[in-house]
């Protein structure tokens, strides 16, 4: 199953959720005390601030999914098929850092290049430092036209 779809299927069932929330806070509203009416807008709040993430979250993977096509017609995607990986899948540490140290100095070199950014943003994920990839991707949104 594609990430993609893993994505759809959670929203799905986060705005199932949502809903169910929404009506306990209704329910919360129509008891009339002062302490269920506190709660109900607690609980209204939480789908809210829910839905909020959930957009967020969904906008950034959009934005990110839209500058990788456009990467990919330049021709100018990062090939990390080359390197040497574990039995597990994932790259082996000092080749992820060798091609990090890489990507690192195309940043330096053209640091207002937002192709250099999304790069690095690969090579941060490659790492296993999701954190600052997203950090990186942040900033690569930011630069592209």
């Amino acid at each position: 199953m594609s990430a993609r779809t893993v994505s759809l299927i959670l929203t799905a069932v986060l705005v199932l959720y949502f809903v169910l929330l929404g009506g306990r806070a209704v329910a919360l509203f129509r008891d009339g005390s002062p302490l269920a009416v506190a709660f109900g807008v607690g609980v209204l709040l939480l789908p809210i601030v829910g839905a909020w993430v959930a957009w967020s979250t969904i906008r950034f993977g959009m934005r990110t999914s839209e500058l990788g096509k456009r990467l990919q017609a330049e021709d100018g995607l990062p090939d990390t098929s080359d390197l040497p990986r574990m039995p597990s899948g994932r790259v082996d540490r000092a080749a992820a850092d060798a091609w990090f140290e890489e990507r690192r100095a195309e940043v330096e070199a053209s640091p207002d290049d937002w192709r250099c950014w999304y790069r690095l943003a690969v090579a941060y994920d490659v790492a296993g430092d999701r954190g600052r990839a997203r950090e990186t991707m942040r900033k690569a949104l930011e630069l592209a036209p």
